[in-house]
């Protein structure tokens, strides 16, 4: 059941020593801050009237409804496409849907209340680290808040934040939230003219870059962008002057003098159920929209999430995340910034360069309790261990692979329907001690206690790879318009290939499943967006007349209630003979058989047979992301043990190498004598003469395969598996001999 909860701002504890009233002009400032006063303060807090705070909050933080509450008209439908729209909160009657709604100043200031002293946040200039408590963020964004507000940010407008993970970008981010305006991620990747469509549609009145690079971009559209009024550059020294253009610290100095009227009466005025923060898709198929989420969307979903995955509150044990993966993506903000904050966790910043190979240093110092990594990352983890493997003595291999064997067979003892979770044979206690161990504290995650991964899909013979070293990947599901997860998989309710059960809350629906279970999989919950922003039309087609959101993928539960994705409806080819073919499963079958391959891509959408793009691996240039000709160690490698000398994917592309394409096309054989039908089996492919990447456009920038994009780009080979091909009485004509 379903009810609106809109609520007049109740009041928040008054923290006015860690915000109101007090500039922030630097995170210098917060490194030299005199740490007696800070005490003095933090002590002033606690001695706030505590029945004035216990008619406020309840003992989770959020505000109490009053039992007289007459609900106000506003917010009765489930989605608007309004920039000023409210909807209607999906409320449940008991458990985590009935917990009540708060804005996001009302959680931040709870997480103040509670944790004040704890660290909030973590940075590195040069070689030292620096920290920020609970106490200097909320006054930080405070700050930023005011400051926005002395630049003209008015009220429903963008914020757009171009650059990668800082303390900066999370205090803009609130600090936009706060000033009454929205939080808008921009992909550091995105074009000038991708810049300016974000730009435009939030009708941003201030752009925050991290340096010049990114600023080069707005200065190129600057003249088309009627509502920009201010540019803020977060990193290095401006390289020259421009009205209109401050750094970091110019920013933050401009609201020293101003009172927190303004602010107040503009935090006061929020609802829950009032949009805060947009997210764009990544447009992967057409133009990028933009996705509305509510103070309440952000603020259940932080509570929800983070107590299904038992994260512990800061005054227990503190949880330490590594901020690296794009937060103008739903899934790291919201582990990032809002479940860390909800439980009073501290989130580091790792270094830009951290997925061209700097982010293990990171980890190795930071040590995180949970980490979240996309499927490429975990990829790259698994290739880097195989090829120092590769390089160890005998007797080191032959341990190794040992351990490998028993921690395998443990885990999925353990998740079998009648598994102990708990049991550990001694040969696993053993294996635990001599390897586990050491490789946990090589990769830095010795104190993890949960690792993540999400926002693709990851092949089974990696989830197998660390499952064997004793490191579960618990899969994450969900998307953008769900405020990031839906489905959730917990080291106790843990299936291979399964991205888990619904969080509790929420609720999964499969719309018109086939004799398979096989149907549409449907969000139902408070996480579920608030609309499109002025894209109704967009808007009616993910959410239907009962409020359902489809999500766009197949899936289907198991007896358990555990939720499998079995492709995606956009990316499912049907073939001229109309067979219906999720191509996820067959690449990844592909990528399983042959491990000298890194990208695939199947096609067939209307065509008579299936054929196949393949990459091949290959280093990436530290500096710019493209791909290069040299092979990685691990590649070489591999084909050292076929035979074959390549070093170079100039050396195997357009069939230079018979030994590697005879290998390739001996796995492809493997993967067709398991289709369950002709049409599904693979009779043509080649090797592009390169690897698929982010700077390159083929892969999203949380690596998912942007399949359109690649249509294009590699037209003509894809043109020439279909040339002058005369159908086949059998697929198997086609078929090299094996």
């Amino acid at each position: 059941m379903s009810t609106a909860v809109v609520m007049d701002h109740p009041g928040d504890v008054n923290l006015q020593s860690c915000g109101a009233g007090d500039s922030l002009a630097s995170l210098e400032d917060i490194n030299t801050a005199n740490e007696s006063s800070e005490e003095e303060a933090c002590a002033r807090e606690e001695q706030i009237d505590t029945k004035t705070q216990q008619s406020v909050l309840n003992e989770s933080g959020a505000t109490r409804r009053p039992d007289s509450l007459s609900l106000p008209p506003q917010g009765t439908e489930l989605w608007t496409t309004s920039r000023d729209g409210e909807v209607k909160l999906r409320m449940g009657d008991s458990g985590p849907a009935a917990e009540a709604p708060v804005t996001v100043n009302q959680m931040i200031t709870t997480a103040v209340k509670q944790y004040a002293k704890y660290t909030a946040l973590g940075w590195k200039e040069g070689e030292q680290w620096k920290t920020m408590n609970y106490c200097e963020y909320y006054k930080a964004c405070r700050t930023a808040a005011k400051s926005f507000l002395k630049l003209g940010l008015e009220r429903y407008h963008g914020v757009g934040i171009l650059g990668f993970n800082s303390a900066e970008w999370f205090i803009a981010d609130i600090g936009a939230i706060l000033a009454g305006g929205f939080a808008v991620g921009i992909y550091t990747t995105n074009s000038p003219e991708a810049c300016q469509y974000v730009a435009e549609n939030c009708q941003a009145n201030i752009l925050v870059v991290e340096n010049n690079k990114q600023l080069q971009k707005i200065l190129q559209i600057q003249d088309k962008l009627p509502h920009l009024k201010a540019i803020i550059q977060y990193k290095d020294e401006l390289k020259e002057k421009k009205p209109n253009l401050y750094t970091w610290a110019e920013f933050m100095e401009l609201s020293r003098d101003e009172p927190d009227t303004q602010l107040d009466d503009i935090i006061s005025s929020q609802k829950p159920n009032q949009c805060c923060t947009l997210i764009y898709t990544s447009g992967t198929t057409g133009q990028p929209k933009g996705v509305m989420l509510s103070h309440d969307n952000l603020t259940w979903t932080a509570f929800a999430t983070s107590q299904d995955v038992g994260l512990t509150n800061a005054d227990k044990s503190q949880e330490i995340v590594v901020s690296y993966l794009p937060l103008s993506h739903i899934a790291a903000q919201m582990i990032d910034i809002w479940i860390t904050m909800k439980v009073g966790g501290a989130s580091y910043f790792a270094q830009p360069d951290a997925l061209k190979g700097s982010l293990v240093n990171t980890l190795r110092e930071v040590r995180p309790t949970a980490f979240m990594g996309v499927p490429r990352v975990w990829e790259k983890m698994q290739e880097k261990m195989k090829s120092v493997g590769a390089k160890s003595s005998t007797v080191r291999r032959k341990v190794a692979s040992w351990a490998k064997d028993v921690g395998l067979q443990t885990n999925l003892n353990k998740i079998e329907p009648n598994g102990n979770m708990t049991r550990n044979p001694l040969n696993y206690r053993l294996a635990k001690r001599l390897v586990f161990r050491k490789v946990r504290k090589a990769l830095g995650l010795d104190r993890c206690r949960k690792c993540y991964t999400g926002a693709a899909p990851i092949t089974k013979d990696t989830l197998e790879f660390f499952l064997s070293l004793d490191i579960p990947l618990l899969e994450l599901y969900g998307m953008s318009e769900s405020s990031g997860p839906h489905t959730v998989t917990l080291p106790d309710a843990f299936k291979l290939t399964s991205c888990g059960k619904v969080i509790p809350g929420c609720k999964t629906k499969i719309f018109s499943p086939d004799a398979d279970g096989n149907g549409e999989i449907c969000f139902w919950g408070r996480h579920v967006f608030m609309g499109y922003l002025n894209m109704p039309d967009k808007t009616e087609e993910s959410v239907d007349v009962e409020g359902w959101l489809h999500s766009g993928d197949l899936g289907k539960h198991d007896q358990n209630d555990f939720l499998f994705i079995t492709g995606r409806i956009k990316e499912l080819i049907i073939t001229a003979g109309g067979e219906n073919i999720p191509p996820v499963p067959i690449e990844d079958e592909v990528k399983e058989a042959v491990p000298l391959i890194s990208n695939v891509m199947l096609i067939g959408d209307k065509r008579k047979f299936l054929s196949l793009l393949i990459t091949i691996k290959c280093q990436l240039n530290g500096e710019t992301g493209f791909p290069e000709d040299e092979l990685t160690p691990e590649a070489v490698e591999l084909c050292r043990k076929l035979g074959s000398n390549s070093t170079r994917v100039s050396e195997i592309a357009g069939g230079r190498d018979r030994v590697v394409y005879a290998a390739i096309q001996e796995g492809i054989n493997r993967v067709n004598e398991k289709s369950t039908s002709n049409a599904q089996r693979i009779q043509k492919w080649t090797v592009l003469d390169k690897d698929f990447s982010i700077p390159g456009g083929e892969l999203g920038p949380t690596m998912k395969l942007k399949r359109p994009e690649v249509m294009k780009l590699f037209k003509e080979q894809i043109e020439n598996f279909y040339k002058e091909v005369a159908t086949p009485t059998t697929p198997d004509d086609l078929l090299p001999s094996k």
